[in-house]
């Protein structure tokens, strides 16, 4: 049953503690993206510095990928289920503040590398994390919003990284400034290790441990009473379920189809949402600026109006969220990248100047504009909304760890494609690409809006209609 507008309000004092929640939650994925987006600019100066050839730069490029993230998420929504949501972002946290500390002190291409995997280990773990805390946090009308604010961190943090990059080229002329630029990311580590110190733990967590009374009590925190006394009433109930089926992650799946389906659905989103190529334009856009005729200054200056684009685009996207449906949403995403990508195609074909490169610039940021308003925002929230309590953190883990194993093959293989095909052919290839994601998602994906994890989890048991992927 959908929540009524009367229980949707929430008084001033439980609003401005999610906010805080939020924010500090979220500092991991502001972790996320800037330890993302800062290599772009780091490796103009680091080729040099650590004379890498180009198998060492694209490994440093996608060690934090994977193995590095993709291990991260295997191993995070395992954490999260035995060390509970708070306790694994703190671990995490942990891990931000170690890897940005070595990428900066790096004396060599291979402990570069290392310390790449140990980064990537903490942004694979909180992007699995952050969802489900505040997913688990948030009472159901909020929870869209407060989800996606964890995609406006990371796109925050990635436009910090290009701004910071292109500041930080123009104050110091030295060659080792790329070590300035990667190590800043202790800074809002050291804010997450402290900040996730004074939040609560969630209390679907603590109910599916038994600890009820916990579970009541971080309700009461963010809930008026009567909405606090139904949720936890629904929590409760869920609970018991979960109790009997927690630790038998594989043996459920294997036993429930619709489990199986959700679990399939979730690594396809995952899946898809990388395959729009959205991270070529986030790791290489630099390279591919100064390639097409901008100076390496004006390249990292000009890719600061990629990461301002994503986080506008996003901000959009979170406000859209609530008034229109998850699916739709990334229907209209997956048709405009199409169409965004046919063009960035078409645009490499000019011959090269400052107008083309321009050009390539505005439909690069079209592209953008699409993914992060229509696609970023609804997969996290979906990954996040769609799993059953017994296996939220083992499901969220399996789908995050195809995310980001996708991520790295396309991040790696990207140049090398673009050196057999040209732009051009690429971008073209994303374009089949993301027709065949458009047909995933008009045909699989379920609608979640508007409803409880309890309330979904029950639609879910009781009927397949949403879900249409075989067994």
């Amino acid at each position: 049953m959908l929540l009524q507008k009367p229980s949707q309000g929430v008084p001033g004092q439980h609003r401005g503690y999610l906010a805080r929640l939020t924010v500090i939650s979220t500092l991991g994925g502001l972790l996320f993206g800037y330890d993302t987006g800062v290599i772009s600019g780091a490796l103009l100066y680091m080729n040099d510095s650590l004379n890498m050839n180009a198998v060492e730069e694209a490994t440093v490029v996608s060690a934090l990928l994977f193995p590095g993230a993709a291990a991260g998420a295997l191993a995070g929504g395992r954490m999260a289920d035995k060390l509970g949501r708070r306790g694994s972002l703190l671990v995490c946290a942990l891990l931000f503040l170690l890897g940005a500390i070595g990428c900066a002190t790096a004396p060599n291409v291979s402990f570069m590398i290392a310390a790449r995997v140990l980064l990537g280990l903490g942004v694979g773990a909180a992007a699995v994390t952050c969802p489900l805390y505040l997913a688990e946090m948030a009472p159901a009308h909020l929870r869209g919003r407060m989800v996606t604010i964890n995609e406006l961190m990371i796109v925050t943090g990635q436009m910090l990284a290009f701004a910071i990059n292109a500041l930080l080229d123009a104050l110091i002329h030295d060659t080792e400034v790329w070590r300035t630029m990667l190590g800043i990311a202790s800074l809002p580590a050291l804010a997450l290790l402290a900040g996730m110190l004074m939040l609560p733990e969630s209390p679907r967590w603590y109910a599916i441990r038994g600890r009820l009374e916990d579970s009541r009590r971080v309700l009461n925190l963010s809930r008026n009473p009567e909405e606090a006394a139904r949720e936890f009433e629904e929590i409760a109930q869920a609970a018991q379920t979960a109790q009997r089926e927690r630790g038998h992650a594989w043996r459920d799946l294997r036993n429930n189809p619709w489990m199986r389906r959700l679990l399939w659905i979730g690594i396809g989103l995952a899946t898809v949402q990388q395959a729009t190529g959205i991270n070529t334009v986030n790791y290489y856009a630099p390279t591919i600026l100064e390639k097409s005729g901008l100076g390496v200054s004006a390249s990292l200056v000009a890719t600061i109006g990629v990461g301002v684009t994503s986080v506008l685009m996003t901000v959009l996207g979170i406000w859209l969220l609530g008034f229109i449906g998850r699916r739709r949403m990334l229907v209209i995403g997956f048709s405009g990248v199409v169409a965004s990508q046919a063009l960035l195609a078409l645009v490499f074909l000019l011959p090269q100047s400052d107008l083309a490169s321009y050009t390539i610039l505005a439909a690069m940021m079209l592209f953008v504009a699409f993914v992060q308003c229509f696609i970023g925002t609804c997969v996290w929230l979906l990954l996040s909304e769609m799993f059953p309590l017994a296996i939220r953190g083992f499901a969220m883990g399996i789908a995050v760890f195809a995310l980001w194993t996708v991520n790295a093959a396309i991040s790696f293989l990207f140049p090398i494609v673009v050196g057999a095909l040209g732009s051009t052919g690429t971008f073209g290839l994303f374009v089949l690409v993301n027709l065949a994601s458009l047909a995933f998602v008009i045909k699989c994906v379920p609608e979640t809006k508007g409803r409880s994890l309890e309330e979904l989890e029950a639609h879910f048991r009781g009927t397949d209609e949403p879900v249409r992927l075989p067994a």
